[in-house]
C-alpha cells in the first residue's frame, strides 16, 4: 500500500491499524522514535524502560537514546526533556545518577 493510502485511512478512519504498521523502519530505528514519541507527550517510565530496552537489542547506544532526547528538545521543549532525562537515566541504568550528593 502506498504512503498516500496508508496515510488517507488514517485521515479517514483510524481503525485500519494493521495497514498502518511500519514497514520500512527497521527496529532500531522504530524504537528510537518511539523513545522520541515518549518524550514528546511526557509517557510513563515504565514505558521507557521498554523501548529503551527494545532499542539497545536492536543495537542502540546509550548515546544515540541521549541524542534522540536532546534532538527532541527544539519540538518537545526544554520542560519535557528535563522531565524525561530522569527517566531515560533509570531506563540505562543510571541509577546513581538521580542519587543527592
Amino acid at each position: 500500500m502506498e504512503p498516500v493510502e496508508r496515510l488517507r485511512r488514517l485521515a479517514v478512519d483510524g481503525e485500519h491499524s494493521r495497514s498502518l504498521a511500519p514497514r520500512s523502519l527497521d527496529g532500531r530505528s522504530l524504537a528510537l522514535s518511539r523513545i522520541a514519541a515518549l518524550i514528546a507527550v511526557g509517557g510513563p517510565e515504565a514505558s521507557f524502560g521498554s523501548e529503551v530496552d527494545a532499542a539497545i537489542s536492536e543495537g542502540a547506544t546509550a548515546e544515540e537514546i541521549v541524542d534522540v532526547l536532546a534532538g527532541v528538545i527544539p519540538v518537545a521543549g526544554m520542560p519535557r526533556a528535563v522531565a524525561a532525562a530522569p527517566k531515560l537515566a533509570l531506563a540505562l541504568g543510571y541509577d546513581d545518577l538521580l542519587e543527592a550528593d
